[in-house]
């Protein structure tokens, strides 16, 4: 069984195999032939870009695997902008590719998870932040890449009593954006330009004001890739965005493509209960698509990732997940005669011995578990790599499986395209080898990718959806 996974991970990165019902680890791709037809007429057109909006947690909001898939889209399609953001710098380490940030003066920052959730100051909208300022000439600025000059500029604000005025600067222009309202409501504006742009300010004048998203764009074809996400935040944790605005945006931003990208974050919760969740599920899918129209949605299965934390070990009721091996270093072999032969332990059907067959190597396991595979004699004293299941070993938590299966299964009843992420990693414990082998993909805590692992993750995810378009004689 374990030899048949490493079999996996080395498949999972070769050509996809399409059937009727999957292009490698898409699945019910059928439903997101109303994009594949706008994106086969994206390259050298012109007008509004082919739009993909993703919303999601840490994965998202890092923008590792985003801005990857941004950059390989552009460069085939064009650029179509840099598409939708939260505004300001919501959260420490805000760093999005594409677009430098600037905000200056004082702003409250509200967001529907974390810190900005415990005493929130206005709605929010679909990038699950808003910020707000009672300060005279508070700022935000942004300055975009070569590749993310724009023609088009969107900023969404709440109109409210008492409200104060947005003084947008782009190009040496100005417009104003003003605020106040007889009544509570969103707002969003417009602004198109005859030639691109590379920067735009905003700045803040009388009352209060609360931006809640803001976004740039090139009308000229290509595609925008927007990812909107908050740190730990589970899907859920959308239901705390305000309908009116969200309904405001997506009439604004007009995406051709949503992509929901939750479900680490629910697999590590202390307690995974499967009919909550489903319920949770179906419930936030059902509001984005009553707010959002008839636009395709691709559901994203939760990854692969591992914890070594004891009380995830049941955190779901499932049976106890088997660990992880993962490489160890050994002692040296102490001298011994170069003739002497080499002894193996009686192998079982599900012996560890495939694995380091596959891996090309022979290695024995440091305590505290037995041997995997007697060393062969050598005269040389030099350290040795081998793999095992260590004293604290690395293991998926139960949680992640159930919540995979439950997107699945209710991606397929409500016609949604899901994509299988762990298993086009390679399946079940590849993060270690993602971790601990060169090139490293992921992060140390084995749930987030480094920039390399995020180029994979979505050249994994475009080889799928390519395959997928590319079956268009199968619907």
């Amino acid at each position: 069984m374990i030899g048949a996974l490493l079999l996996a991970a080395a498949a999972a990165a070769s050509a996809p195999v399409v059937t009727a019902d999957c292009a490698g680890g898409l699945c019910d791709y059928a439903v997101l032939k109303p994009y594949f037809d706008k994106l086969a007429a994206a390259r050298g057109g012109g007008g509004k870009p082919v739009h993909i909006l993703q919303i999601g947690d840490s994965h998202t909001a890092g923008d590792s695997i985003t801005g990857a898939w941004r950059d390989m889209l552009q460069a085939r399609y064009g650029s179509g902008g840099r598409g939708v953001m939260p505004p300001g710098r919501p959260f420490q380490g805000y760093n999005p590719r594409g677009v430098r940030v600037e905000m200056t003066g004082s702003w409250t920052v509200s967001s529907i998870f974390g810190p900005g959730s415990q005493n929130p100051r206005g709605a929010r909208g679909l990038a699950g932040f808003s910020i707000t300022s009672t300060m005279e000439g508070a700022r935000i600025g942004l300055t975009a890449s070569a590749m993310e000059t724009f023609n088009r500029f969107v900023i969404c604000a709440t109109a409210e009593p008492g409200a104060g005025t947005l003084v947008i600067s782009v190009g040496g222009e100005t417009e104003r954006m003003e605020l106040g309202s007889l009544i509570t409501r969103p707002e969003c504006k417009e602004l198109r330009f005859d030639r691109l742009q590379p920067a735009v300010s905003v700045v803040t004048e009388g009352g209060p004001v609360t931006i809640t998203s803001w976004a740039t764009f090139r009308d000229a074809g290509g595609v925008a890739l927007s990812n909107v996400g908050v740190v730990g935040s589970q899907f859920i944790h959308f239901s705390r965005n305000d309908d009116a605005v969200v309904a405001e945006e997506l009439r604004s931003y007009d995406p051709d493509l949503i992509v929901l990208a939750f479900g680490t974050n629910e697999g590590f919760s202390p307690r995974v209960n499967p009919q909550e969740y489903e319920i949770a599920l179906r419930t936030q899918i059902g509001r984005v698509r009553r707010l959002a129209g008839r636009v395709p949605i691709l559901l994203l299965g939760a990854p692969d990732a591992l914890s070594r934390r004891a009380e995830m070990l049941n955190n779901a009721p499932t049976a106890t997940p088997a660990p992880c091996i993962e490489p160890v270093t050994l002692p040296p072999l102490a001298e011994t005669p170069a003739q002497a032969t080499p002894s193996r332990q009686p192998r079982t059907g599900d012996a560890i011995d495939d694995v380091l067959e596959a891996l090309g190597e022979q290695a024995a396991v440091a305590k505290p578990t037995a041997p995997l595979l007697q060393a062969p004699a050598t005269t040389t004293a030099a350290p040795r790599i081998g793999w095992a299941i260590t004293a604290k070993p690395l293991f998926p938590p139960p949680g992640l499986k159930v919540v995979r299966e439950v997107q699945r299964r209710v991606a397929h009843q409500l016609r949604l395209g899901f994509w299988d992420w762990e298993a086009r990693m390679g399946g079940r414990c590849t993060a270690v080898s993602w971790v601990k082998l060169q090139p490293t993909r992921m992060r140390p805590d084995y749930v987030h990718f480094n920039s390399a692992g995020g180029q994979e993750i979505a050249n994994r995810l475009q080889t799928d959806l390519d395959a997928a378009a590319g079956a268009g004689w199968r619907w």
